[in-house]
């Protein structure tokens, strides 16, 4: 996150403070969980989670889409698509390199455009589970930013469990801010996304049968 986008963020919260008062969000558990009927209800839900020892913040956002794990994955793990680019924050997405289980990437985000994040993700296909972490945090103006994505089957449904800790300049402000900008803005658009894009490119990540 920019010098010029953190200072917009602290003049947009420090006019709603000023206006509307200020009320933190509750800090969870990491094991905080919504139960069967609230998921399926609200379909996307975000806690902001007690941050690791190093402080800063963190979040887990759960939410559901409407295909297969299988179809899911895949879509998930496909970092060479350029469907990526539709994401209203993605500015620019380049794929370093693939080691393995390991990926390589590169992100420029339209909230931050003149930096460039370097992720490094492990894949786990068996438990359809990922860990990414920033590579190159200083150079993003963060301390540290890494979690886990987590998928698994819901009745017809997958389940995504996205959890991250990160600390940057401006974090708090962002985790609390309840406008557009702020954490769940960001997340809840996220998951609308995934489910939008997903649901649109299913049939190029199901295995058609042989005829």
């Amino acid at each position: 996150m920019g010098i010029g986008t953190v200072s917009r963020l602290f003049l947009c919260v420090m006019s709603f403070l000023f206006l509307n008062g200020f009320i933190s969000m509750p800090i969870h558990q990491a094991t905080a969980e919504p139960d069967a009927e609230e998921l399926l209800n609200k379909q996307s839900i975000v806690y902001r989670i007690k941050p690791e020892k190093r402080g800063g913040e963190g979040f887990k956002l759960i939410y559901l889409v409407p295909v297969p794990v299988d179809v899911f994955w895949r879509f998930k793990t496909d970092f060479r698509g350029n469907f990526l680019l539709s994401n209203r924050y993605i500015k620019e997405h380049r794929l370093i390199r693939e080691t393995g289980n390991v990926t390589i990437t590169e992100n420029s985000y339209s909230n931050a455009p003149n930096e460039t994040f370097r992720w490094r993700t492990i894949l786990y296909p068996v438990q359809h589970r990922l860990f990414f972490q920033l590579e190159n945090p200083r150079e993003c103006g963060h301390k540290f930013h890494y979690g886990t994505i987590q998928i698994e089957p819901f009745g017809s449904y997958t389940k995504v469990t996205h959890t991250a800790y990160f600390d940057f300049f401006g974090a708090f402000l962002w985790v609390n801010l309840r406008i557009g900008g702020g954490m769940t803005s960001f997340l809840m658009y996220t998951a609308r996304w995934e489910k939008d894009t997903v649901s649109r490119l299913r049939h190029q990540y199901e295995i058609q049968p042989v005829k």
